[in-house]
């Protein structure tokens, strides 16, 4: 009976993996098709490191979590099978994705600059984007569970950023993400200081409200200067490449 049972689990824990690495051959493929096969693995490479990093922050704090799925212009994410007991560790998770996406996307952009290579320059502008969109201010962008240990108010603060963002590059996806946030838009409407929630939830030392608050802003702009930096890199080598 018991072989039985450690067969039955291991068996589970297969599944889970081929399910995460089953979504991530078939984004591959599908990307592939679009921008070229180099391109795409870099790009999935990057979407990996990024869902990684809230893996790892999510076992650190002792949270059940399940391997990434990806889905073809959608992205990736892992699925907390345990939620956070308060708002400090759904940042520090939270701030796991964007700060290891961010070092990942780094190391590409050196190499790039180092060895010359365009599209690699590319994927880096790409890993700088992903990671600097997903620190919007607003749940369930990643940004939204960093900033809610400040107050979940400054979520109102995402909310002209994301519109502003749709202006820019309108997307069917982005209407679904703007469909995904107004409940927590109106969470953040109702929110007070001297509810149930605040005091517990919600209760984070002042201290670390700060520390998470400047970690954010510090990262979001590195990101920032990082893509205006490499965007304009790749603009440079379109005339000089005929691309």
């Amino acid at each position: 009976m018991i072989k039985i049972l450690l067969l039955l689990l291991s068996g589970a824990k297969l599944g889970k993996l081929l399910t995460s690495g089953g979504t991530m051959l078939l984004s591959l493929v599908v990307y592939a098709f679009i921008y070229g096969w180099r391109y795409a693995a870099g790009f999935i490479a990057l979407l990996f490191v990024h869902e990684m990093g809230h893996y790892v922050a999510a076992r650190q704090r002792g949270l059940d979590v399940g391997l990434p799925t990806f889905i073809p212009f959608i992205g990736a994410w892992i699925e907390l099978k345990q939620l956070p007991h308060d708002a400090e560790t759904e940042a520090y998770v939270g701030l796991g994705g964007p700060l290891i996406g961010t070092l990942g996307a780094l190391l590409v952009y050196v190499l790039a600059r180092a060895w010359q290579i365009d599209w690699l320059l590319a994927v880096s502008y790409a890993g700088f984007f992903l990671n600097l969109f997903n620190l919007i201010p607003l749940s369930p962008f990643d940004g939204g569970r960093i900033t809610a240990v400040l107050s979940p108010r400054i979520w109102l603060l995402g909310v002209p950023i994301l519109g502003a963002v749709f202006l820019w590059r309108p997307s069917p996806m982005l209407l679904l993400v703007a469909l995904i946030a107004a409940p927590q838009v109106w969470k953040a409407i109702r929110y007070r200081s001297d509810s149930a929630e605040a005091q517990t939830y919600y209760a984070v030392p002042t201290a670390q409200k700060w520390g998470y608050g400047l970690f954010y802003v510090v990262l979001a702009g590195f990101l920032a200067v990082m893509t205006y930096e490499v965007h304009d890199l790749l603009m440079a080598l379109r005339p000089a490449r005929g691309l």
